[in-house]
């Protein structure tokens, strides 16, 4: 896999596709600019994909286990992420009602849980990463499947007709091993970018962010080089995501960052393959302190402001009704012209 490569073969955007939006929004009877960034998520829309369409449209959520969680950096035990994933596979969980009330399918992956659940398919490349304190979290092999995977689905789901995809992810410990990587990449202190997860007390926060000294202290990973962040200190499902934003921008479809973790995912895309950022779409800015940082390191501006932590990719499913309405604003209300005004 050569990310050099690829980042070449990533189509500039359809600069016919941008203009035209723009001119259509600047047309229509309201104050210019005045629905904000959703005008530019619309604009981006049609750079990437050509059109202002948003028809079939998928919740992806890559499940996967950390090491890491040996360590006890989650309050909650690691068996639960193949529990949530049985709820998901039921269509039961917060996310599948989410994206139920907005028409948006779930598309759930075993990444590689600690243990399989029926009716859930996927690479499952491994039982869990290994420890991130004791040593790299992936072999070299296991990343580039995980992220060539991420970018295959992209694939494979255009192919059925899906025009937007949201990223999520469901894997307890991930927040370790989210911060861990942005600690790197955005060369900030463990400290800063390390937030409680699910509601750890003072000290279970100090220990997640002793344990996360201790990875990056003994991994050395390289920040300039955002494969061997990922590799070391990484998951199975941030490296799949990492590959849903690439293969949203090598096959033209929208790809909606989730929250903090699903933002790192997106700036390790961004890392290997620059170009990729042009499919990427904002959603909400998560609760953990590292998420915004992300989000700004890419140059993305999130729509959703309201202290949302869940992850299931629920603020990348939430933004969803917000791009139809704009869409339907786009597209039915009547233009200056029609009233005989001039814009």
């Amino acid at each position: 896999m050569n990310f050099s490569e690829i980042n070449k073969n990533i189509l500039p955007y359809d600069e016919a596709a941008v203009d035209a939006a723009k001119a259509r929004w600047d047309s229509i009877a309201k104050p210019v600019g005045s629905l904000g960034e959703f005008e530019s998520h619309i604009i981006k829309i049609a750079g990437i994909s050509g059109s202002v369409e948003i028809g079939r449209r998928a919740a992806i959520i890559l499940a996967a286990d950390n090491g890491v969680t040996a360590r006890g950096v989650a309050s909650t035990p690691p068996e639960i992420t193949a529990v949530m994933a049985g709820f998901m596979a039921r269509k039961r969980s917060a996310a599948c009602i989410m994206a139920s009330s907005c028409g948006a399918e779930i598309v759930l992956r075993d990444m590689g849980m600690l243990r399989r659940v029926e009716g859930v398919d996927g690479p499952h490349i491994a039982n869990g990463t290994a420890d991130i304190t004791q040593g790299a979290a992936m072999t070299d092999e296991q990343a580039r499947e995980a992220v060539q995977y991420g970018i295959d689905l992209v694939r494979d789901l255009k192919a059925c007709g899906f025009q937007l995809l949201a990223a999520g992810e469901m894997g307890i410990g991930n927040t370790t091993t989210s911060s861990a990587i942005a600690s790197v990449l955005l060369d900030r202190p463990p400290r800063e970018v390390t937030g409680r997860g699910v509601k750890l007390d003072d000290a279970g926060l100090s220990h997640k962010i002793t344990c996360i000294e201790q990875a990056i202290s003994i991994n050395k990973p390289d920040g300039a080089d955002a494969f061997d962040t990922l590799r070391k200190l990484g998951g199975f499902d941030i490296a799949g995501m990492a590959g849903l934003f690439i293969g949203g921008a090598l096959y033209g479809v929208p790809v909606i960052i989730d929250g903090f973790i699903s933002g790192v995912s997106a700036l390790v895309a961004a890392r290997l393959c620059p170009r990729s950022v042009q499919a990427m779409l904002a959603s909400h800015v998560s609760a953990e302190p590292g998420a915004e940082l992300a989000l700004n390191a890419l140059g993305l501006c999130p729509v959703i402001h309201a202290g949302m932590r869940l992850g299931e990719g629920t603020g990348a499913v939430a933004i969803i009704p917000l791009l139809d309405m704009a869409a339907a604003v786009y597209h039915d209300l009547m233009t200056f012209a029609d009233i005989g005004m001039t814009p």
